[in-house]
């Protein structure tokens, strides 16, 4: 007998029983699918009640079989960086939060929704957003920041992307670059000038945002318990 023919590294066989954690694996890739328009949701709802009723190993490759999930990753490297710059038109030209300070400072923190874009002025005073603690709605943030012999200060969570594409006139345009493990995080984009004055942005170490994360998968429990109910 030639072992080499019976033997799968990477999958079971097909008449084994099923275990939970397998169910749990075709579960994944079919929520992923649907979260990438793959499959409907009444077609994910039929398959999710399929695979908690599958018994063996066999049954449960039948429901993920003609998705990509089902066979290994993509051809495409796992990981894109975010771009310097945000796609044309995804961000609004009008801001939804203006913050100026001329001869004094000003300060925008806390647990607030953050808009798809806010102009920062600081003319003989200070600007500071801090963005750690925010709930992000929106995947793109451009932060146009101005500064005349002044400074603005941005502040994000760590496990967000940071761009900045500026410059300085006598004055320090400074922006740390970061890149977040997920693909689907926010990206903060800063933009804008230092001119005898100073932008400086940078992640807050210990803060994190996972809203814009756990919302695909809100909207597929949701939508899960929803036709389970039925």
């Amino acid at each position: 007998m030639d072992l080499q023919k019976h033997t799968e590294p990477t999958s079971a066989p097909a008449g084994l029983r099923a275990s939970d954690a397998e169910r749990d694996r075709v579960a994944d890739i079919l929520r992923e699918a649907l979260a990438e328009g793959r499959l409907s949701a009444d077609e994910h709802a039929e398959r999710v009640e399929g695979v908690l009723a599958a018994k063996t190993v066999g049954e449960l490759e039948g429901f993920v079989r003609d998705l990509p999930g089902a066979h290994g990753r993509r051809a495409t490297p796992p990981y894109a960086a975010a771009p310097d710059r945000p796609p044309v038109g995804s961000v609004p030209a009008d801001p939804d939060d203006h913050v100026v300070a001329v001869l004094s400072s000003a300060v925008r923190r806390g647990r607030r929704r953050a808009g798809r874009r806010i102009h920062a002025y600081a003319v003989f005073g200070s600007v500071e957003i801090d963005l750690s603690e925010a709930l992000f709605e929106y995947q793109q943030v451009v932060v146009k920041a101005i500064a005349v012999f002044g400074s603005v200060e941005v502040h994000v969570p760590e496990n967000v992307s940071l761009r900045g594409t500026g410059g300085g006139v006598l004055g320090s345009f400074e922006v740390a670059g970061l890149d977040a493990d997920d693909d689907d995080a926010p990206v903060v984009y800063v933009d804008g000038w230092a001119v005898l004055g100073s932008v400086e942005a940078r992640p807050k170490r210990g803060r994190y945002v996972a809203d814009i994360l756990d919302r695909v998968q809100r909207k597929v429990d949701k939508s899960l318990r929803k036709y389970l109910d039925r």
